[in-house]
């Protein structure tokens, strides 16, 4: 945009330096200045809206499409996964809590011919939910202990783990971003 001037900048009513609320497509504009917390706290936001755009639009058959032989990733999959790794981080390790599996196991990517995208999408929305209660009531520097895997025991702080979060959803939406060209062809975001 500097190489305009500030011509879309103006265009947009906007004034170098501030950001919109929102993209067109929706998703919230993680901010660029302030506060750690906040701005950690927007960019995971902004990565779990780019997961719930790659999927908008589709049906059930096309989120259960893998992405090329031999991977079975799908985008109902990635869905179901990232609300595992939502409960894992949040509840069990932030939290300290004992829950089961979302979906009876704890990677996600099993599909179950009778969960389609909606029911997936709600637990998944629920587990962003039952994490953003976990979190408001701690502080970065609270920690939590890893529980299983190659790192059980682990302590991480909320910081870490919120860090962790955009990072493993970033590379999930790069996950879809394949999957969803591969279904029609739609690209970006």
């Amino acid at each position: 945009m500097a190489a305009t001037g500030g011509r879309a900048w103006h265009a947009a009513g906007m004034t170098p330096g501030s950001f919109p609320a929102t993209l067109p497509d929706g998703r919230p504009v993680p901010r660029a200045t302030g506060d750690e917390r906040p701005m950690l706290e927007d960019w995971l936001d902004f990565h779990r809206a780019t997961l719930e755009l790659k999927c908008a639009g589709l049906d059930d058959a096309q989120v259960r499409r893998t992405a090329a032989e031999p991977s079975q990733l799908t985008l109902l999959g990635l869905v179901q996964h990232l609300a595992e790794v939502e409960r894992n981080w949040f509840q069990r390790v932030v939290g300290g809590l004992d829950v089961p599996p979302v979906f009876g196991e704890e990677s996600g990517f099993a599909l179950d011919p009778a969960r389609g995208l909606a029911a997936a999408l709600d637990a998944w929305r629920r587990e962003i939910e039952h994490g953003r209660r976990v979190c408001a009531q701690r502080s970065l520097d609270d920690v939590g202990r890893i529980t299983d895997g190659p790192m059980a025991g682990v302590e991480v702080s909320v910081r870490w783990v919120l860090i962790h979060m955009i990072e493993e959803y970033a590379r999930h939406n790069g996950h879809a971003d394949i999957l969803r060209e591969r279904i029609d062809g739609t690209t970006g975001a």
